[in-house]
This record gives C-alpha cells, structure tokens and sequence, in this order.
C-alpha cells in the first residue's frame, strides 16, 4: 500500500506541475504566451529548441512544406522566418516617433507643404492628403 500512495503522490505532483502556467516569449516575434510546462516543452521539441507562438510555428510549417524539394528543414526554416520578424522589430523610440508622425498627419497637422499658399488658415477645411511613399516589404 506504500507503494501505491507514493506512486500516487509522485503522479498528482507531476500533473500539477505540468499544469502550472508560465509565461514564455515567441523567439521570432516576441508575442508573449502563458502556457504549461508541457506545452511549451512540446513546442520546443518541434522547432529545435526554440519556443514559437501559433503563428511563427504555422509560418514555419508552411515554409518547411513548400521547401521540401530543396531539403530545407525546420531549422533552416526558423531561422528563415526569425530572420523575416527581425526586419520589422525595431528601435521602440523609432516606433514611438512613426507613431506621433501618423498621427499628426492623421490631425492634419503635419503636411509637407505648410509654406504653400494652399495652407492657410482659410482652407484648413479642405485640407489635402497624400499618398505616403510605399514600402518594400520584402
């Protein structure tokens, strides 16, 4: 009967440390997750190591199956694709800065032209946006 209670006690033990919440970081985007222990771990196993929110790890599936003719792997793949999120995770002062200059456009205090007669306070209600310049996204 000793035996029994301790294995028991060891199992419920194991079960609730499998079900205690831990906050883990997406090593593409950065997207924070709270997940168990285990999941984490199943997650990892599949992606070399590394911990993948939902969307990288789809992303990197997708990559792997459309690369399968050229043996490209899950690790060739993660880092493909953390290569991809680190061309848009930038300096946060730059995107605080992108930030204020949208939304000042946004307000329409913000144009290219302010010494242009068109700017003056008579025409402020028939102000004229423009088209910002297009970025490359690849």
């Amino acid at each position: 009967m000793e035996i029994d209670s301790h294995l028991s006690s060891t199992l419920k033990q194991r079960g609730e440390m499998a079900m205690e919440i831990e906050s883990v970081r997406c090593e593409c985007c950065g997207l924070k997750e709270d997940c168990t222990q285990d999941y984490i771990n199943e997650v990892k196993s599949k992606f070399e190591g590394k911990w993948l929110c939902g969307l990288c790890s789809e992303a990197v599936r997708d990559e792997v199956s459309r690369n399968k003719k050229q043996q490209f792997g899950v690790e060739e793949a993660v880092e493909a694709h953390m290569s991809f999120c680190g061309k848009f995770k930038s300096n946060p002062a730059v995107r605080v800065a992108d930030g204020m200059r949208q939304m000042l456009r946004r307000s329409g205090d913000f144009s290219n032209n302010r010494n242009s007669p068109s700017s003056s306070s008579s025409s402020s209600s028939s102000k004229k946006f423009t088209r910002s310049a297009t970025t490359k996204l690849y």
